[in-house]
């Protein structure tokens, strides 16, 4: 099946078919809805022989639609037809959901995604879960994405953002009991040195998991998906060393 994988965010909103690489990069911002961003990459991919459409979004999800209004775009998105938008099955999985699906490498794998929030996912024995933990209280009336989302970091500084970075990342992997931590984002940038157990992913394979989205049963209710590791992993994957 060919899949048109659209990855939404705040300041740019990636297109791609095929493969992650070199995406159509369209702007975005405060200004842009769902309308908008329809008619943007239909222009953008005119002509493209697409079967369905992947949407990774910057914000909680239910039943496969968004189920809030995003934070940094504009209103609309919550009851827009998708389908009917794209004249194509749409299938809607939160942004970081998707980039855990296309960074999973077998085993037990918690996903944080670092950026303007924490966006985080967990994938078990194959079966995908996105998770919302960004605004669980963590400590002195903060929430983990009050310490380690961008916010946090303008607010700490480096050295001890990422103090509480490795903080958050042993709490959620002992309390998940994960395999290994996949780090996104673009935050991942600033980290100098990691823990044992966690690495840093590629932000293309938010790209890989949009297909990968089709490839798979995707629940109704909670949007899990069964998936296999990268062929890359040799069939049966092993999480990556600690």
């Amino acid at each position: 099946m060919k899949v048109l994988v659209i990855d939404v965010g705040g300041t740019n909103i990636k297109v791609s078919m095929g493969g992650p690489d070199n995406p159509i990069k369209i702007p975005s911002g405060p200004d842009m809805n769902a309308t908008r961003m329809a008619e943007e990459v239909k222009k953008a991919t005119a002509g493209w022989p697409y079967e369905a459409v992947s949407i990774g979004y910057p914000g909680p999800v239910s039943n496969g639609r968004p189920a809030v209004e995003p934070k940094n775009l504009g209103a609309g998105w919550v009851r827009f037809d998708y389908d009917k938008a794209f004249s194509k099955p749409v299938r809607v999985v939160n942004d970081a959901a998707m980039q855990a699906l296309g960074s999973y490498q077998g085993g037990r794998m918690l996903f944080l995604g670092l950026g303007t929030g924490l966006g985080s996912a967990f994938v078990a024995n194959g079966q995908l879960e996105p998770l919302e933990l960004a605004h669980l209280p963590y400590r002195n009336g903060r929430t983990y994405e009050d310490y380690v989302g961008l916010r946090g970091f303008e607010r700490l500084g480096r050295k001890k953002w990422q103090r509480h970075v490795e903080t958050v990342i042993e709490l959620l992997k002992h309390g998940l009991q994960a395999d290994y931590v996949m780090l996104g984002g673009g935050n991942t940038k600033k980290l100098k040195g990691l823990p044992p157990g966690v690495r840093v992913g590629d932000n293309s394979h938010a790209i890989l998991g949009g297909i990968r989205l089709w490839e798979t049963t995707v629940s109704e209710a909670t949007n899990p998906a069964t998936v296999r590791p990268p062929a890359s992993a040799g069939g049966k994957a092993t999480p990556p060393p600690a």
